[in-house]
């Protein structure tokens, strides 16, 4: 029988260095689809999965249930993995991010909580339903410019009753990638560091275990679809949040049905509320075990490059760009405004040329992926040099 992670034989190996020709096969979005950080169009992997799971079940027999509540397993482990190889008893699956921020918000003692302005919206109303019922206080922290979050910031913000930091590992306006190592060292180890990985996870490199509560959903750069995520809890988060919203799926002895409250798990699978889909699972553990097989450092390699050519593309055609321009500093994400032009103008003349982006009332957000084309940079200049002056 196979391993749990064992990754399916269809899988080629990566293309030479610097090439995903592999990687990209996987995939059959339109070519000039830049709009992965709004959602990331899954791989043939993770529809053949969900389509196989899906006909198990549609075949049940007294073995089927089991079989398929295995697929839990193969997606921690992947995701366990992915993180950084912590034990897979510190992951737990999740529906979606926000859950996971659900959990530390009403599972933090009381104090109060840095969350940096104008985040993205499913950071923020954890903490204000939290403050409503009295349990924390959120304490708006202003970026410096493109959405920066420095750990100098963080320090000066920092008072006695802070208990934790909640940021994006990648702001979602302009890309910009948080120091999370330099984060982490600055809030000492008396408060928590809970951060949201979605725009980051599967496509940047960066030091996940510095985070005390990781979360991220699974339909953007990991391209597994909606409803997949998980979370990672350090011993740290395990000893200090407390299990407020555990349902009868993370206790101990969860099978053992006696009308009795019992214990919350030791673990992170504290942290679950109910069984989620075995099939959802299943067509997660094949996006992780993809973008495992293939390397992040090869993904985020061939992100950096693309990411620059847009730039370099914008700019040529006057363009402002948002987004911070240090390869080091940005994870896929370029934000702009072309000057006089407003932004529904922008988007029509790139929809012409069959891009799909992100639009936004101040600005338009282009986000490549490792599947992405050259001729996807050349659409976009030849929509951005046909405005009319």
């Amino acid at each position: 029988m196979a391993s749990p992670l064992s990754v399916p034989s269809s899988l080629p190996a990566p293309g030479p260095a610097g090439g995903l020709a592999g990687y990209a096969e996987h995939f059959a979005e339109t070519e000039g689809y830049l709009d992965f950080a709004r959602f990331g169009p899954p791989s043939r992997d993770v529809l053949d999965t969900t389509q196989r799971l899906l006909e198990q079940s549609a075949h049940a027999d007294a073995a089927t249930v089991d079989e398929l509540m295995g697929q839990e397993l193969r997606a921690r482990q992947a995701a366990a993995r992915l993180i950084g190889d912590v034990p897979v008893e510190a992951v737990a699956l999740l529906p979606n991010a926000s859950t996971g921020l659900f959990h530390a918000a009403f599972g933090l003692p009381h104090g109060t909580v840095l969350v940096p302005a104008r985040e993205f919206p499913a950071n923020a109303y954890p903490w204000l339903r939290a403050a409503r019922l009295g349990r924390v206080q959120p304490v708006s922290l202003e970026p410096n410019g493109y959405g920066r979050v420095t750990p100098e910031l963080v320090r000066q913000a920092l008072a006695a009753e802070t208990v934790a930091v909640a940021l994006s590992a990648v702001d979602y306006r302009t890309g910009y990638r948080a120091d999370l190592a330099g984060i982490r060292e600055v809030i000492g180890p008396d408060r928590l560091l809970v951060v949201d990985a979605i725009q980051g996870m599967g496509v940047a490199d960066l030091p996940w275990t510095a985070a005390d509560l990781l979360v991220t959903g699974g339909q953007k750069w990991l391209r597994s679809g909606w409803s997949t995520g998980f979370l990672y809890a350090s011993p740290r988060a395990l000893e200090r949040l407390e299990p407020t919203l555990t349902g009868w799926t993370g206790v101990v002895d969860a099978g053992v049905f006696d009308s009795q409250e019992h214990a919350p798990a030791s673990d992170a699978a504290r942290f679950s509320v109910t069984n989620l889909s075995p099939v959802t699972a299943g067509a997660f553990a094949a996006g992780l075990e993809l973008v495992l097989h293939t390397g992040v450092a090869r993904i985020q390699a061939h992100v950096a490059e693309r990411t620059a050519q847009l730039i370099d593309t914008v700019r040529s055609a006057g363009g402002v760009v948002l987004s911070p321009e240090a390869e080091q500093e940005h994870a896929g994400i370029v934000a702009f405004t072309m000057p006089r032009t407003e932004p529904g103008v922008v988007a029509a003349s790139l929809a012409e040329q069959g891009v799909t982006v992100t639009v936004r009332p101040d600005q338009l957000r282009l986000s490549a992926h490792g599947s992405t084309t050259l001729a996807a940079v050349d659409r976009v200049h030849r929509a951005l040099t046909s405005l009319p002056v």
